[in-house]
């Protein structure tokens, strides 16, 4: 039997290029604001808010809503569930890059 793919091991949900995006940057902070995350990945409110409902959903980022001041503000944070999807998915793509150095050698 041979062993399967590592391209298999890629998490869909966390995949995705602007998710995979806010896992890493939720994972180099405590918390970030919405704002931050928007300004960091270059993101329209709308497209970020979107890509924030699926991680809310599958329990891997937690959303708090307040106020700064008189100021609404919306507080982010990586779950364990998230931080343990964001190491699964960073130990997958260096699986992918080492079987892909292993064949491709001049690569």
């Amino acid at each position: 039997m041979t062993e399967s793919h590592p391209a298999l091991a890629l998490d869909d949900t966390v995949h995705q290029r602007v998710r995979l995006g806010i896992l890493t940057v939720l994972s180099e902070a405590q918390e970030c604001t919405f704002a931050a995350l928007r300004d960091q990945l270059d993101l329209t409110d709308g497209n970020l808010n979107r890509h924030l409902k699926v991680l809310e959903q599958a329990e891997l980022v937690q959303v708090t809503k307040g106020y700064e001041g008189r100021r609404p503000c919306t507080w982010l944070r990586l779950t364990r569930a998230g931080r343990e999807a964001l190491r699964r998915e960073i130990a997958a793509l260096e699986d992918l890059v080492r079987r892909h150095r292993a064949t491709n050698p001049n690569s």
